[in-house]
């Protein structure tokens, strides 16, 4: 279950300043960077576009009353899931995206979360969902399904690996006249590469059957788990420290653009604000794990962030209107908006390094603890381990772990 983990480049300037920026991105292998009198010179940090792989998850969960224990399991886990999927060589560039649904007369048919890098957002509205509604019966399974396919923002890149996850405990109402069934839907999702996994709650057989038809159609894999979910849910000594830093490096960033560009990331930083706020230490240590590997740069940092544009030299300081930059930056003096950028960058590496160092520590306590009570074995996390790495496979994609990232 040995994730990669980033190791943060250390760099330093032979002149006036030293200063520190990790490259602690999404994409590309890390590079060291120097500073010039606090002034960033270019680096090649990122590997150009289509060299990454590319990853797109959907899971599309009931979010019926019956289903509270996996809700509760996919607010713990998504991060888990997250850099399991991210142990892939080469390292992929993630993206996730959500379908909630539940059934007509309910609060809500489908709520769709679009694909992203950005998994904070995503997260965000995840941690609203509660289970709620829904009855003995059927649920609009093929509606969510028809959403996942059809109102999500798929990637056209045929090597992309592009996946769904149907998560439920009820068959879908085939009563509905107006209802595209599924049948139909796996066949357009089978045409656009589309996997569909149908993850079964429960044992009812009538769902039983019906999702195995979803996985045969779907060309993916079926597995049953406990109404609670079955997956892994163990806590470690690092995990408060992990969530701690996590928090400190997120302030770290400086976003830069058009007023309607840093509204978008200032979304982004509500969002994580509020999963600081209300996720549980656990979860945030999980995210501080995927976010220190090469495929969490992209959610970490996103795209505008300034001390990294910087450092690799993707933008010149200089070329930057005012307007555009940071407010606190904006009355600033140009030696003294590098000596930010520069004092932001040490500061972030000093984080990035300590994190780093606390994930090995949490993976191999992990590791152990799993190893020795035998828990895994035939958890949520391991049987979806087990579907990506089958699936990926055909997509190029390589998943050597031995097991998945907890």
């Amino acid at each position: 279950m040995k994730s990669k983990i980033i190791a943060f480049a250390l760099f330093a300037s032979t002149t006036a300043a030293v200063a520190f920026y990790p490259a602690y991105r999404s994409i590309g292998a890390i590079s060291p960077a120097t500073v010039e009198s606090a002034v960033l010179p270019p680096t090649a940090n990122r590997s150009v576009g289509n060299e990454q792989p590319v990853v797109e998850v959907v899971f599309v969960l009931d979010t019926t009353g019956s289903m509270s224990g996996l809700i509760q399991a996919a607010k713990d886990k998504i991060w888990s899931i997250a850099t399991t999927m991210a142990q892939a060589e080469p390292a992929p560039l993630i993206r996730m995206g959500l379908v909630a649904y539940r059934d007509r007369g309910d609060a809500y048919v489908t709520r769709v979360v679009d694909l992203s890098t950005d998994l904070d957002t995503m997260y965000a509205t995840l941690m609203d969902f509660q289970a709620d509604g829904g009855g003995d019966g059927p649920e609009s399974v093929n509606q969510a399904l028809h959403d996942a396919v059809h109102k999500v923002s798929w990637t056209q890149d045929p090597s992309a690996y592009q996946v769904v996850f149907l998560v439920g405990d009820a068959p879908p109402h085939m009563d509905y006249q107006d209802d595209v069934k599924y049948p139909h839907t796996l066949a357009v999702a089978a045409e656009k590469g589309i996997v569909v996994n149908a993850i079964q709650c429960g044992q009812n057989r009538w769902t039983l059957r019906e999702w195995q038809q979803i996985a045969q159609l779907g060309t993916g894999q079926y597995f049953q788990v406990d109404q609670a979910g079955s997956a892994v849910a163990v806590s470690t000594p690092f995990d408060e420290k992990l969530a701690a830093l996590s928090a400190e490096l997120d302030k770290t960033r400086l976003y830069y653009g058009s007023a309607e560009e840093k509204a978008k990331k200032q979304d982004k930083i509500e969002a994580t604000e509020k999963l600081h706020a209300s996720a549980s230490v656990e979860s945030r240590a999980r995210r501080a794990t995927f976010n220190a590997s090469q495929s969490g740069g992209a959610n970490l940092l996103g795209e505008g962030e300034l001390v990294d544009d910087v450092a690799s030299g993707r933008v010149d300081l200089s070329d930057i209107a005012p307007e555009e930059l940071p407010e606190p930056m904006q009355a600033m003096a140009p030696a003294a908006q590098q000596a930010l950028i520069a004092e932001t960058a040490q500061r972030r590496t000093k984080l990035g390094r300590q994190i780093e160092e606390l994930a090995h520590k949490r993976e191999a306590y992990l590791d152990k603890e799993v190893r020795d009570s035998g828990i895994g074995e035939d958890s949520l996390d391991e049987k979806i381990y087990s579907a990506v790495r089958e699936q990926a496979a055909k997509k190029g994609l390589s998943y050597e772990a031995d097991a998945a990232s907890y």
